[in-house]
């Protein structure tokens, strides 16, 4: 027999909705008048991990440096995909490992133009 869906079904999840919602202004309120409001030029300072900044944080970096990284994350992510054919390679027979090589392939693919580009060379 199945439950019509009416709007006391729904109770419960206003009630978390409500609660989650009144403990984030609470807690925005709560801080807000807990703060220290000391105001000086030692606080104001940039502090990273208890070393001194000295310099300007903004320095040319070579796109070399993004591109190499973007392609790692690029790779590294292909490798998460792989996952779910592990755990059921039995189930996906054949087609399943169609389906792998064909993924790989494209990667392959872009790996090849990637080289051929000169994108992973650090000097030129």
């Amino acid at each position: 027999m199945e439950q019509a869906s009416t709007s006391s079904n729904y109770i419960p999840l206003i009630l978390q909705i409500i609660v989650a919602l009144g403990f984030v202004v609470f807690t925005l309120f709560v801080t807000h008048i807990l703060m220290p409001r000391i105001k000086s030029k030692k606080k104001d300072a940039n502090f990273e991990c208890g070393i001194e900044s000295e310099g300007n944080a903004r320095f040319p970096v070579s796109i070399r440096y993004f591109m190499t990284a973007i392609l790692f994350v690029l790779f590294d992510v292909e490798v998460i995909f792989f996952y779910p054919y592990a755990v059921n390679f039995k189930e996906l027979k054949l087609e399943g490992l169609l389906a792998v090589i064909m993924f790989v392939a494209f990667f392959l693919v872009g790996f090849i133009y990637i080289r051929k580009k000169g994108a992973l060379e650090w000097e030129k």
